[in-house]
């Protein structure tokens, strides 16, 4: 009799990675290898580089990452983190650090006069403040360069004298002498001075160059103002800083080093022009609020921000809704040709666009007012509500071909049953209209309204390039213009285009933008499911 046992399948062989695998030539995990040491190479560089910059918070999260990946690839645990890894160091670096640093800085003075740390403020009022020694005597200088950093050599009394600026001066026999200059000194290159004339940037480092006649600070350092000659400088405010205190030895005047606002002040309240950033609490959140600079013209420009967006918003969307309706009429004639005319301005860029309509609105050779307004004279850009007028109806240009295609799109997706039900019920198109298709349409519509609203709301773009925030407000002293929103507001208080810069106040603003943009972001998509049960 046969045998009806059924035999048990053999099961597959366990399979391995293609990153582990040294079947055949082994190119998965050869590939691996060579990846992770391109990683580890740059990771060990920007570790080095971290080091040289003495940035230790920037050096430990750098060895964690690296420890890291390595570990994540190396080892058979933690699947899922070999796909993920990458994208959670993207994650790290470009979002939650730039969050971080964001509000740390919105909590401290970070700006002009306030940017460097204590120690650095010191030594820059320091050099600012050298004076040439009087009777001081001037030595044969020449320029000399050893890998890319500049110094001096001079010749004091016959013996020549090398130096840089971490460098004091120091004695070098083996330099040679001619003419009572020195023309060469090992290890260096002698940098003529034709070169300096003609190298307006070299001539620039050298003007400030400064090389310490010893390690006493107190005996000043060698500066130069032609490049052949040098004198000893020296500072006229002493540093205490046992006593935290900046002397004035001319005038008598001692500074005191005030860690609450990162200045040195005197007792008659002075203080000196360089600072350094402290944390002062929410000093920069109320600010805006309690100091009179800033409270009235930032009231206007969110008042206008508001309005922009909303206006934007809803005028975009009235415009774009009811070409949809038009041209979604099957009796309306080459309705493909006209969607694409009508689709254009949203093809061009936005920067370009708002550069076209600022030349045309231009009141001397712009054509609206030659050729619409017969040459009169109408400031368009800058008066303060002609260029708010302006602003919002080149936006409305460049918007309402967006909301032409979402509500055309939206309108064909519509049933037409229900439709047809209510004409056979007696509604008239208005009816429908107002009771059935935009209802319907806002359904899909004010999601996509919503984050209009928030572009808007940080539309940097259409603002900077059509009137670069202006006509300003003339009895403002923040240089904020009528047309300013918040985004291009904080973009000027910054100081990143030049000027006064207060990036402490500039950070606080953008925490605040955020929070409003979030909050009335998250009321309304609470307020849009109320459409889904309809």
């Amino acid at each position: 009799m046969p045998s009806t046992a059924v035999e048990t399948p053999a099961a597959p062989p366990p399979t391995t990675s293609h990153a582990r695998r040294w079947s055949g030539v082994g190119w998965g995990f050869l590939g691996k290898l060579a990846l992770m040491m391109i990683v580890n190479a740059f990771g060990i560089a920007a570790i080095l580089s971290a080091v040289n910059a003495e940035a230790w918070g920037i050096l430990v999260a750098l060895v964690v990452l690296l420890v890291v990946a390595d570990f994540v690839y190396f080892t058979k645990r933690s699947v899922p983190l070999k796909y993920i890894l990458p994208g959670l160091i993207f994650l790290l670096v470009f979002q939650l650090f730039t969050m971080a640093y964001t509000a740390y800085v919105a909590f401290t003075n970070y700006g002009t006069g306030h940017n460097l740390s204590q120690e650095q403020a010191v030594d820059a009022i320091l050099i600012q403040n050298e004076k040439k020694v009087d009777g001081s005597p001037t030595f044969p200088l020449t320029i000399i360069e050893a890998r890319g950093e500049l110094g001096f050599a001079i010749v004091d009394e016959g013996v020549a004298k090398v130096g840089t600026v971490e460098q004091p001066l120091e004695e070098r026999p083996d330099a040679t002498i001619a003419d009572g200059k020195v023309t060469a000194v090992p290890g260096y290159e002698v940098i003529p001075v034709t070169k300096i004339y003609t190298d307006q940037a070299l001539q620039a480092q050298v003007v400030v160059l400064r090389v310490p006649v010893s390690e006493d600070a107190d005996e000043g350092s060698i500066r130069t103002a032609d490049g052949t000659t040098g004198a000893i400088y020296q500072s006229t405010i002493v540093w205490d800083e046992e006593a935290q205190t900046m002397t004035d030895v001319v005038t008598g005047t001692v500074y005191h080093a005030d860690q609450s606002t990162g200045s040195f002040v005197a007792d008659d309240g002075s203080t000196l022009n360089v600072g350094w950033h402290v944390v002062i609490g929410f000093q920069n959140f109320t600010r805006a609020i309690t100091d009179p600079n800033y409270s009235e013209p930032l009231l206007k420009v969110t008042a206008w921000t508001f309005g922009f967006a909303i206006l934007t918003v809803l005028s975009s969307f009235f415009v774009g809704l009811v070409l949809a309706i038009i041209f979604n009429d099957d009796r309306i004639r080459g309705r493909k040709v006209w969607r694409t005319l009508f689709i254009l301005p949203y093809a061009f860029p936005a920067f370009m666009s708002a550069l076209l309509w600022k030349g045309m609105l231009n009141p001397e050779y712009g054509i609206i007012n030659k050729w619409f307004f017969f040459g009169q004279d109408i400031q368009w850009l800058g008066d303060p509500w002609l260029a708010r007028f302006s602003v919002l109806a080149v936006n409305l240009w460049l918007s309402y071909p967006y909301w032409f295609l979402v509500c055309t799109g939206a309108l064909q997706a519509l049933s037409t049953e229900t439709i047809e039900a209510s004409k056979i019920d007696g509604a008239g198109a208005t009816r429908q209209f107002r009771s059935i298709t935009l209802p319907l349409l806002l359904i899909s519509t004010a999601p996509l309204a919503i984050a209009s609203f928030a572009f808007n709301f940080n539309n940097f773009t259409i603002i900077w390039m059509l009137t670069g925030g202006g006509p300003p407000m003339v009895d403002s002293s923040t240089g904020l213009g009528y047309t300013d929103i918040l985004i291009s507001a904080i973009y000027r208080i910054s100081g990143v285009q030049g000027g006064k810069a207060d990036y402490g106040l500039a950070s606080a603003l953008s925490i605040l933008v955020f929070i409003i943009v979030g909050t009335i972001s998250a009321i309304a998509f609470r307020q849009t499911k109320k459409l889904e049960e309809f």
